[in-house]
């Protein structure tokens, strides 16, 4: 099939190129000339394992294009699927303007046989909207279908090759066929829905995994207070089917492009219709809250932060990703150094979306090493691998005092124990402290 694809985000540039991989000819149509320039030489905008290769294979293979022309990318083709950002206004409502733009650009050039796929998260009520919009710029009908991802960063490429279901939602038969044989060669599960539905199902499966997130933060907290375990807890848990073991992980709360918005905006909507959703408002409550936990924990230990080195390992929102969107270094950072404490923050891959975001009030260092020599303390914000391995009593020896706070649980008891001389401070879990009694 010839595919178009609005937006080179994460959403559209991981479905554009796997559809390129499965065999379809695939556009990708983006504004920034700078990032289409990059895109055609095989040089990506942002870090994701395994991009890289499908992109310089697929482009090499002819299957896989970019442009900044409409005109050129929407010309002939069989589907035109818009995966263009739809961020968080203030008021917590989606932003629609880039969607907006897209429908204009799309209803300049479209034909009537095309069929056009939101793939962007947008409110119910969104698709309705765009194709009588779409309709009265062009003059004819169309057919759209909502067809909402389910990708998570760091994972996008097995996300969509080995996807758990994929929804289509549609009020014409035919065009979800035609969008079915799209996806046939992936071989997932595929649910026909209603447009509304499919709109529906994406929001209330990131929301349902936030609040499970928050859940299990709130019990870990609980755990804290009662000399309980949040590992052995969420394990126990787990291993109910009806409950399952994903998004059991204590931690220092979700960031990200898509929980923190999708949740405000699930609210913005419920609002609209006159609908408390409580257990939503409670959930955020709980994260913002979690963000924070660390630094609590630091101010408890020391009294005050005023002159402290604090090494803060990891800036990402999660591994695997440089995305800094709703991240909780950032707010870590910003209490630690409104508290006086001089911050030095390693990550492998985000220092440079962070800069953009904190600026010049922290220090950025190349390496682990950089960052813990002389600390005071040492805070993991991100579990990335790099971490996970680090030789503890050697890391230890290097800093001012052996007072790690570990936001993620990165590291088991005998590790711990396996340390002449430290403090360890964790989330859920009892607090460690050994060889300094």
């Amino acid at each position: 099939m010839k595919i178009a694809v609005l937006g080179t985000g994460y959403v559209g540039l991981s479905t554009g190129v796997c559809l390129s991989e499965i065999g379809h000819h695939v556009t990708c149509i983006d504004i920034n000339k700078e990032k289409i320039e990059d895109l055609s030489q095989g040089i990506l905008p942002i870090y994701e394992p395994g991009l890289e290769a499908l992109l310089d294979s697929n482009i090499a293979a002819g299957r896989l294009r970019f442009t900044t022309s409409h005109r050129e990318g929407l010309k002939d083709k069989d589907i035109i699927i818009i995966a263009v950002g739809t961020p968080q206004r203030e008021d917590g409502a989606s932003d629609l303007s880039y969607l907006e733009q897209a429908a204009r650009d799309i209803s300049r050039y479209i034909v009537e046989r095309s069929i056009i796929v939101i793939k962007s998260t947008v409110p119910v009520g969104t698709n309705e909207f765009i194709k009588k919009m779409i309709e009265k710029e062009c003059g004819f009908p169309i057919q759209i279908i909502s067809n909402p991802e389910f990708l998570r960063q760091g994972s996008a490429i097995h996300d969509t090759m080995n996807a758990d279901r994929i929804i289509i939602g549609h009020d014409n038969k035919e065009a979800a066929m035609k969008i079915q044989e799209m996806y046939r060669p992936l071989n997932v599960p595929i649910l026909l829905t209603s447009i509304r539905s499919a709109e529906m199902i994406k929001f209330a499966s990131n929301v349902f995994l936030a609040t499970k997130i928050s859940f299990i933060n709130e019990i870990a907290n609980f755990c804290q207070a009662v000399g309980a375990n949040i590992e052995d807890v969420a394990l126990g848990m787990g291993k109910d089917k009806r409950i399952g073991e994903a998004f059991l992980k204590a931690g220092i709360g979700y960031g990200g492009s898509c929980f923190p918005k999708d949740v405000e905006a699930l609210l913005h909507t419920a609002n609209l219709y006159g609908i408390n959703l409580a257990l939503l408002k409670e959930t955020i409550r709980i994260n913002k809250s979690q963000k924070e936990l660390l630094v609590k924990k630091a101010l408890h230990r020391f009294g005050e932060l005023t002159g402290k080195k604090i090494a803060m390992l990891g800036l990402a929102f999660k591994p695997e990703t440089d995305d800094m969107r709703e991240a909780p270094s950032i707010n870590i950072a910003r209490s630690l150094t409104k508290l006086g404490a001089e911050v030095v923050a390693y990550d492998p891959v985000a220092i440079k979306n962070a800069k953009g975001i904190l600026g010049d009030n922290i220090l950025f260092v190349n390496a682990v090493e950089e960052a813990i020599w002389n600390a005071d303390a040492l805070f993991i914000v991100t579990e990335w691998k790099e971490f996970l391995q680090l030789d503890l009593p050697n890391v230890l020896k290097k800093m001012k005092h052996p007072i790690i706070f570990d936001g993620r649980n990165c590291f088991k008891e005998d590790q711990i124990r396996a340390c002449e001389f430290v403090e360890y401070y964790s989330i859920g879990r009892p607090d460690m402290i050994i060889g300094m009694e």
